[in-house]
């Protein structure tokens, strides 16, 4: 039995012997970009539009539009766009506008270059009244 066990034991620190745990075991983390958060208010008359600018530093970065209220009723839909911004000018960008009602999630999403931008809400053509709106624009 004591040499079953000896023989077991030299096996265990022969593998020991084997091992190498010498190497950095650290894995790289990527720098984390902070995340800018913009939030607007307004009103909207029928018929007519809000436009707030907002401004990217850097290129590549992530945009979330989010039309976090709007009503009275507050079951109404409101046209949100993204646009470039440009001689007190909105310019919506191609397929960069959508129809929806005040959610927690962003409504529009997508990737953009450094630059001045704008979020336009307005009237998608059910207003009968003046609509106030909140909007969270977040990028990073």
């Amino acid at each position: 039995m004591r040499r079953v066990l000896g023989l077991l034991l030299l096996g265990v620190s022969a593998l020991a012997v084997g091992c190498d745990n010498s190497g950095d075991t650290t894995t790289p983390t990527t720098p984390s970009v902070p995340v800018v958060t913009e939030n607007f208010t307004g009103t909207v008359d029928a018929g007519g539009q809000s436009v707030n600018q907002f401004t990217v530093a850097t290129s590549g970065n992530q945009v979330n539009v989010i039309l976090t209220a709007a009503g009275p009723p507050a079951t109404i839909y409101m046209g949100i766009g993204v646009g470039t911004w440009a001689n007190s000018t909105c310019t919506l960008l191609t397929n960069g506008s959508v129809v929806a009602q005040a959610g927690a999630t962003a409504q529009l999403s997508g990737t953009v270059n450094a630059g001045t931008y704008c979020v336009e809400i307005y009237d998608a053509g059910n207003q009968a009244a003046q609509i106030s709106y909140a909007v969270t624009v977040t990028h990073y």
